[in-house]
């Protein structure tokens, strides 16, 4: 209780904490539907987008003060693209997300090279930092987090018969094309908004692991968006007061508790099957 009264004293980890929380519950609800559809590489895809946008934004002074803006628009659009690839049936999934994964980072490493003076701020975009939360990216967070959860909530059957299996959705009239595009849409936006906090390369994380992780232990599809859920900010909460004690970086201090909640649940899952077979 001390320790967590210790954090809340201080401005920087209630941002950090308020903002981490919402994204955490965003990137967990998609993850599942992202996981099953095989998508899961997507937030890795899309955040090296993001790296390329916010290294650009860096080193332009006039973008500086707008970068969080700048990257949701370029990596909606790379969203947007990276659907269109698919659909085209000439790059499959893989390969789509490897391209623009791929072409992203060396769109960044080439204005690193151009570019002078901002190698830290290069480090907090790889690896995430609480300091660079500011109040209005607070409250930005807060309005499109909400507007995520919303969406999400109210589309869910949509989603779900999107997910399972999209011929039959088509055929029982469901405009698959369009939750497709609103499902990257939205993983698109939590990606620009975990960023801050877990940097380009830890916020896939915060989609892969909560849903692996229910998926050990639940069956259904509803009980596995709730568990995966919960487990998402559980992990994220401990994962920050485990930074602020240990003066750990925080994006890999959460990742952390996600992998061990994840070897524990397997584990589990292990013994729940009988465990080994003679």
């Amino acid at each position: 209780m001390e320790l967590i009264l210790e954090v809340f004293s201080h401005a920087f980890m209630v941002r950090a904490i308020v903002v981490g929380l919402l994204v955490s519950l965003c990137a967990a609800l998609l993850g599942v539907n992202l996981v099953l559809k095989r998508y899961a590489m997507i937030g890795t895809g899309l955040s090296h987008v993001g790296f390329a946008a916010l290294v650009i934004a860096g080193a332009i002074d006039f973008l500086a003060d707008h970068d969080l803006v700048l990257s949701l628009v370029v990596v909606v659009a790379a969203a947007f693209f990276l659907l269109r690839l698919n659909e085209s049936n000439k790059i499959n999934g893989d390969s789509a997300v490897a391209l623009i994964s791929t072409g992203g980072l060396a769109v960044g490493v080439i204005v690193m090279g151009l570019t002078t003076g901002i190698t830290l701020h290069i480090c907090n975009i790889l690896f995430g930092s609480i300091l660079g939360i500011t109040a209005i990216d607070m409250y930005l967070s807060i309005v499109l987090s909400s507007i995520v959860l919303a969406l999400f909530v109210l589309f869910y059957k949509q989603l779900f018969a999107v997910t399972y299996d999209e011929d039959f959705a088509r055929a029982t009239g469901t405009k698959v094309e369009l939750y497709k595009t609103l499902l990257s849409l939205l993983t698109a936006v939590t990606v620009v908004l975990g960023m801050r906090m877990m940097g380009a390369l830890l916020i896939a994380s915060l989609t892969l692991f909560p849903a692996l992780s229910a998926m050990r232990v639940c069956k259904r599809f509803l009980s596995v968006v709730i568990t995966a859920g919960v487990i998402g900010i559980s992990c994220f909460f401990v994962g920050m007061m485990l930074s602020f004690e240990l003066d750990l970086p925080p994006g890999a201090s959460v990742v952390g508790v996600n992998l061990i909640v994840f070897m524990v649940l397997c584990g589990v899952s292990f013994i729940k099957r009988g465990g080994i077979k003679a």
